[in-house]
């Protein structure tokens, strides 16, 4: 009976234990999902579409699976939040909530188009360790006491922003590894940063002054360029008596103070010397033939000097000035050549300068899972497209560029050309034309947002033109497994026609192995997950799968997957409503004035089956796929919808889709 008694006890305290579990999760949802309605994405009405993902549930929470977007999970606790490329807009969010997350160590909301001061309530985050706002517009002074009871932090980046006033004295932390404050307008004395394990220090394009603290003059002059009344180690500037006697006391300072104010009254002694002297000499310069003529001209060498002097000057500005943009900028080399500029893949196109792009009006596009997206309207008025990539160290310099040859001698209507390209070790440049109308998944899925409507005819145009794209890859790239590798809704761009362009193809060659089989959509075709590979028919897996998306206005959660996770899940919505009923509920509620085409709609809809099959064997080709989809017309042949309706009504191809998709006819 005691062990009944022990036993019930102690399954009674895991009952209780999972409870408190429970309760916990649903708690730290709750505050994650009050974070987000504070929030406003591109649009400006609601929080980012991304987010959208963070549902919570009776017994779940951000940290069960799927663990919600942008949260980072360690014993079923938020250990971080990376809200970062999401396009937020308005004020940052007060911060002061987020300490009911008590395990929480990293947060990030960089890359974003944050406005206003720097966010509130910090301070309330006292466990904090790594803190990221680099590259939003936010401004005003910092509160000198933010970072003062953040004795664990280690990194901090402020970055690219318009910070002002005076470097807080509190970013002191014990165990700081990184400070980036680079390019503010951070005025007055830099604080004394003295932490052993210090690695990376910038304040670089600020407005700061006076000596560089002794603790900081191991860090490279990099570090401190840009603040035009900064002095001292590591900088060629040194520093004026009225500077030391401000600065902070260091070991050989005293000594340094009393030689500088000697050197400077000999100086001033030396000074008044000399000017008699000049007196003296112009006196008994009067004396001498006035006809004699001056040497106002300067010798070829001598100009010459002075020319090679102004041309490194301005290299050397101009590599600052790309360095303070994250970028290489092309600079001229001696030869009179380029060096890591853009480089242009097309004859007859429009020469431009990185410059150009730099200093050109620039909107935030979105992100993806490479990097994020800009538009850069140059001065002539012609916007172009900026994307970074990070992960793209899948081949060497030279590989790279015969890659990015290759795809620049590609022509075809429904691809969107690279115009040019920069090569940098850590992140790659593509800048391709902008498409006024656009993504394809944001007019599918922005709800609101979009103002573009998608008929039938519309959506069979576009997956008609993708899918000539895609056979056109499979064609002139037959050494790639997966010539695409990237094809889903917010690839397909489209044009002032409607037309669709296939963007982000081909890039599995030179995206890091790693990071392409976790993000890339053909790496989540079934194959991917039972062989660990993709296959030839990878890229066509995601065919079916926008076909699917199209008609049935379905986001895909496939793409919301990370890693080789295949799964059909919209097809398999798909299936699940063929055994059921069969009926019209299927297809999107959108496309309106349908029922004469329901008949070639449901052509389609066999095209996305055939293209989804998990059986790789029995999937189709991408040759076979392009027939049936030429095969399909906006309207039934006999222009009669009888046939197509009996079929979607009487459950006629129920029995038959149990079967195979290949199965269903009209």
């Amino acid at each position: 009976m005691a062990g009944d008694g022990a036993g019930a006890a102690g399954l009674l305290l895991l009952a209780l234990a999972a409870l408190v579990a429970a309760a916990a999760a649903e708690s730290e949802g709750d505050v994650l999902l009050a974070l987000r309605a504070t929030l406003r994405g591109p649009s400006g009405d609601g929080p980012p579409a991304p987010l959208d993902q963070w549902v919570s549930s009776a017994g779940t929470g951000p940290c069960q699976d799927p663990v919600w977007y942008a949260v980072r999970c360690s014993s079923n606790k938020v250990l971080g939040l990376r809200l970062e490329y999401l396009g937020l807009q308005g004020n940052a969010p007060d911060m002061a909530p987020l300490a009911a997350l008590t395990s929480l160590r990293v947060l990030s909301f960089a890359n974003n188009n944050l406005t206003g001061p720097f966010p509130p309530g910090l301070t309330e985050l006292p466990a904090l360790k790594m803190l990221y706002l680099s590259r939003n517009r936010l401004s005003g002074e910092i509160p000198g006491d933010t970072f003062g009871a953040m004795m664990g932090l280690r990194k901090l980046f402020l970055a690219d922003n318009t910070f002002t006033g005076a470097i807080p004295d509190s970013i002191t932390s014990p165990k700081l590894l990184v400070v980036q404050l680079a390019r503010n307008r951070f005025q007055g004395n830099i604080p004394d940063f003295d932490q052993k394990d210090l690695q990376l220090f910038d304040v670089s394009h600020n407005r700061l002054s006076g000596p560089i603290p002794q603790g900081l003059r191991r860090f490279k002059a990099a570090s401190f360029e840009g603040n035009t009344d900064l002095c001292g180690a590591p900088l060629d500037v040194a520093c004026p008596p009225s500077a030391l006697l401000g600065a902070s006391p260091d070991s050989d300072s005293s000594g340094s103070l009393r030689v500088l104010m000697i050197i400077a009254i000999a100086v001033v002694a030396f000074g008044g010397l000399l000017a008699i002297i000049g007196i003296i000499t112009a006196l008994m310069s009067r004396n001498k033939d006035k006809d004699e003529p001056a040497d106002a001209t300067e010798t070829p060498g001598i100009a010459a000097a002075k020319m090679q002097s102004t041309a490194d000057k301005s290299i050397k500005i101009a590599q600052a000035d790309s360095e303070q943009h994250g970028v290489v900028a092309p600079v001229p080399s001696k030869r009179g050549g380029r060096r890591d500029g853009l480089v242009f893949l097309q004859e007859g196109r429009e020469r431009f300068e990185l410059e150009d792009l730099l200093r050109a009006s620039a909107e935030v596009l979105g992100s993806g899972n490479f990097g994020a997206s800009y538009k850069a309207t140059l001065v002539e008025g012609k916007p172009m497209v900026v994307k970074r990539f990070k992960e793209m160290n899948g081949a060497g310099r030279a590989d790279f560029n015969e890659h990015m040859r290759r795809l620049g001698r590609l022509v075809h209507p429904n691809l969107l050309p690279v115009v040019a390209y920069l090569y940098k070790k850590d992140e790659k440049l593509f800048v391709t034309e902008h498409m006024v109308n656009g993504g394809l998944a944001q007019i599918l899925h922005g709800g609101a947002t979009s103002s573009l409507r998608l008929d039938w005819p519309a959506r069979l145009k576009i997956i008609k033109g993708v899918a000539r794209g895609l056979a056109y890859l499979y064609e002139e790239l037959p050494m790639l497994t997966v010539p695409h590798g990237h094809l889903k809704s917010s690839n397909v761009l489209l044009d002032a026609d409607m037309e669709p362009i296939l963007s982000d193809y081909a890039l599995v060659p030179v995206v890091t192995p790693s990071h392409a089989s976790q993000v890339m959509v053909a790496y989540k075709a079934p194959e991917c997950a039972t062989a660990g590979r993709a296959s030839k028919k990878s890229d066509v897996w995601t065919l079916g799968i926008l076909v699917l998306e199209l008609l049935t206005g379905r986001f895909p959660t496939n793409y919301l997957r990370k890693g080789r996770e295949g799964t059909t899940d919209l097809a398999g919505w798909v299936h699940s409503v063929v055994r059921e009923e069969w009926t019209g509920e299927v297809f999107d509620k959108d496309m309106r004035d349908t029922r004469s085409a329901e008949g070639e709609m449901v052509k389609l809809l066999k095209v996305g089956l055939g293209c989804c099959d998990t059986d790789v064997a029995a999937r189709w080709d991408i040759k076979e796929a392009l027939a049936r989809i030429e095969e399909v017309r906006e309207r039934d042949p006999a222009d009669d919808s009888s046939t197509a309706s009996s079929y979607l009504s009487d459950g006629a191809g129920a029995g038959a889709a149990n079967d195979h998709p290949h199965s269903l006819s009209t």
